[in-house]
């Protein structure tokens, strides 16, 4: 292929390197260079173009990518038609996507223009989950290197295989001592539920019995009977050996233990066994949680049908730190339907944020901070509010208070939702008890945002939301930086009204040393979170392009 600039006399049948629009008309890039765009070129006062020309032998793009992807296809698996030199592979069912990543490596390895993204090796996936993309980078691929890549994917099966999760039965055995509550014992059937129901499968009547090795066999025995594909135990206390009462119980039950611990935290006290054909597992204490653990990277692969062997789980070290892992900002506008690491799918919850911007701004008076215009003519609470719009917190209620309309306008035409604090004079409680009142019953915490804060970007808010998880204790969620608290803060509904219950100047970081054990730290980068601007002298610290005319 060549590429680069061709006078338009050599351009027809070339590729369009750039889209350009001519007059009324848009040449785009990747369309051929005919007769009437030469002539829109010319009567532009064009004399050459940049564009891609066609040596013998070299494949378009588009036939390029449809040949490569055609045998990556394997059951279960759909794909695109190709366009703009991709074609996407997607699921057409729920279940677990296998990769072989040395034959991946080796076809990316072939030239630069062939390449393959794909999912994690064993990633859950759900139907029109894309899996792979196919994607050639120049608009053309040599023929004998798209030759050389078609005949490396057709040495053996497509190395990308779904495997369909399986509709099993599943036992249950919970266990109980004095002091237990019922209602741990009933959450914890229900976490059990959801993890089955999303893999496909069905739970069947659990079996409550004591602690001991006895009435566990009993229980089991008695789910065999009932027709359980697949036996688990959750003790009222953590199983700590493979001599435990859990293990035994599968034992007496006519069962053997396997492996017992794994190299995933959280879930590695997971003992792992068999009753005949049918896995039999003793589930560690952070099954009662909803979030990703061992124990989901061990349900996905048996419900897709694959072998769990003790090597299996001793190999599942690398990826398998999970505790406190913050959640990765998506790369794209929406989340994927499911989790990418062997998790159960589980929705997130959600959170409102509340943007504070009532005030009098009384320490740069006679400004208003929050309507001081940057050098591109952005007021600091327009730039607040977009942080927090790029951010996964929905929906957004901006207090108002001081100079509202004024605020309002400034605004105007973002997707947010106006609360209005008539004693917004009494100080920032005011405020802040307005915003959190009017909080949607549906949304399970509120991220309450300062209106001064301009340097707080969507990502790091995105962080702490991603902190934020009751069933883990993570109920109010703060940022530091260097060890110094900042802002903006979560605070889970149970602590609301604690919040409407303040008066005054202050705000509700009091609480925070009140309800220490709900607490979770996220350490930031930089100083962002630290930073408010209610000074004159303080705008002259903002980043140059953001002060106004006249500072720094």
């Amino acid at each position: 292929m060549i590429f680069g600039p061709a006078a338009l006399a050599d351009a027809r049948g070339a590729i369009m390197a750039h889209s350009q629009r001519v007059g009324e008309r848009m040449i785009r890039k990747g369309s051929l260079l005919d007769d009437a765009a030469i002539e829109a070129l010319r009567a532009a006062g064009r004399t050459e173009v940049i564009c891609a020309r066609l040596e013998p032998g070299d494949v378009p793009e588009d036939i390029a990518a449809d040949r490569l992807a055609t045998p990556l296809v394997s059951p279960l698996l759909g794909r695109t038609r190709a366009a703009t030199g991709r074609v996407n592979l997607a699921a057409e069912v729920p279940g677990l996507l296998r990769v072989d990543a040395g034959r991946i490596d080796r076809i990316n390895g072939i030239d630069e223009s062939i390449t393959i993204g794909t999912l994690p090796d064993y990633a859950v996936v759900a139907p029109k989950d894309l899996v792979a993309t196919i994607k050639i980078i120049p608009f053309s691929v040599p023929g004998n290197v798209l030759s050389v890549a078609e005949a490396m994917v057709r040495q053996g099966p497509s190395p990308l295989t779904l495997h369909p999760f399986r509709a099993l039965k599943v036992g249950l055995v919970v266990t109980e001592l004095p002091g237990l509550k019922d209602s741990v014992t009933d959450k914890t059937i229900g976490i059990t539920d959801g993890r089955i129901s999303a893999l496909t499968g069905t739970l069947l009547p659990p079996l409550r019995c004591a602690h001991r090795q006895d009435a566990i066999g009993r229980a089991l025995e008695s789910l065999l009977r009932d027709g359980a594909d697949m036996l688990l135990v959750i003790g009222a206390s953590a199983v700590v050996d493979r001599r435990d009462v859990g293990p035994m119980g599968i034992v007496q039950a006519g069962g053997e233990i396997l492996h017992f611990g794994m190299p995933v935290d959280p879930g590695n006290l997971i003992c792992l066994g068999r009753i005949g054909e049918k896995p039999a597992l003793v589930l560690p204490g952070c099954a009662r949680s909803p979030s990703l653990n061992g124990i989901d990277f061990v349900l996905t692969r048996l419900f897709a049908g694959l072998d769990v062997t003790p090597r299996d789980v001793m190999r599942m070290g690398v990826g398998g730190l999970l505790k406190e892992m913050d959640t990765r900002p998506m790369p794209r506008e929406k989340a994927p339907a499911t989790p990418r690491s062997g998790a159960a799918p589980r929705s997130a919850p959600t959170i409102a944020a509340v943007v504070l911007a009532a005030g009098r701004s009384r320490r740069m008076a006679p400004h208003n901070k929050l309507l001081v215009t940057d050098r591109s003519g952005k007021t600091m609470i327009a730039r607040v509010v977009d942080n927090v719009l790029s951010s996964n917190a929905r929906p957004i209620l901006v207090v108002t208070g001081h100079q509202a309309e004024q605020v309002e306008h400034v605004l105007g035409g973002r997707p947010v939702r106006y609360v209005h604090a008539p004693d917004y004079a009494e100080g920032l409680a005011a405020s802040l008890k307005a915003g959190i009142a009017a909080v949607p019953a549906e949304c399970a915490a509120a991220l309450v945002c300062l209106g001064d804060m301009p340097l707080v970007n969507g990502r790091m808010i995105d962080r702490l939301l991603s902190t934020y998880d009751p069933q883990e204790g993570r109920l109010i969620v703060l940022p530091t930086y260097r060890g110094k608290q900042g802002n903006p803060m979560v605070w889970d509904r149970r602590f609301f009204p604690e919040i409407l219950g303040i008066a005054g100047d202050s705000g509700a970081r009091f609480l925070v040393g009140r309800h220490a054990e709900s607490v979770a730290e996220v350490e930031m980068a930089d100083d962002a979170v630290l930073r408010d601007f209610d000074t004159t002298e303080s705008l002259a610290t903002l980043p140059r392009g953001m002060r106004p005319e006249g500072v720094g």
